[in-house]
């Protein structure tokens, strides 16, 4: 059962799977999607203005903020399109979500080294630190900083794989008994809604954890 049940989750279903083709969707969206005006694309301009308002407010600068909006309504439409049927949820999926923590982790780190040394040194030890602590704080901030990418990579994939493990057990437990499938759809309905919020929270938090560790370079 357990198999079954995670079965779901994985992405190699075949010797040709097109599983990981879900990633690339944004790349078939029409370009006449954007340049004709519509409801969806005002309510995108409008979630844009405000995300690229609270990105500028953080980093003092309006450069990075192109990145991290794209980063957040790419990981949203991955998080969505995981909730369609037969469609595979490459977010939940540690490749997926670590592959971008470390890229974006790497290249911080390598920018911050090279450009700022002075300031990612001051970063190490926090302003009004005892000198005898000095070292441990070093070592402490060292950790918090390579764990970074671990971290938004587990929150975004755990997440994301929690909601559809409830979904499949339900939907398992329910696909012999159509009268009570019947009565707890409302459940069902309001799981999907659930998801389509986590969906969105998910890709939040990563674009916003994002932008703050970026500010400390």
């Amino acid at each position: 059962m357990m198999m079954n049940l995670f079965s779901v989750f994985d992405p190699a279903t075949g010797n040709l799977s097109l599983n990981w083709l879900s990633m690339f969707f944004i790349l078939f969206i029409p370009m006449s999607y954007w340049n004709l005006p519509s409801k969806p694309l005002n309510i995108v301009m409008i979630l844009l203005n405000k995300l690229m308002t609270e990105i500028i407010m953080h980093l003092k600068k309006s450069e990075p903020s192109i990145l991290m909006v794209s980063l957040f309504f790419y990981i949203l439409i991955n998080n969505i399109m995981g909730l369609l049927p037969y469609v595979f949820t490459a977010s939940a999926h540690l490749i997926f979500s670590l592959a971008m923590a470390i890229s974006l982790w790497i290249s911080l780190m390598l920018f911050g080294w090279i450009n700022k040394t002075n300031s990612m040194f001051t970063h190490l030890v926090p302003v009004g630190t005892p000198t005898i602590l000095m070292p441990f704080m070093v070592m402490i901030e060292s950790i918090s900083n390579i764990i970074r990418p671990g971290s938004l990579a587990v929150r975004l994939s755990a997440n994301m794989i929690a909601g559809h493990l409830l979904m499949s057990l339900l939907g398992n437990n329910l696909i012999n008994n159509f009268p009570l499938m019947l009565f707890m759809m409302w459940l069902f309905m309001g799981l999907m809604i659930f998801e389509m919020a986590v969906a969105f929270i998910q890709s939040y938090v990563f674009m916003t954890l994002s932008t703050l560790y970026s500010s400390e370079i």
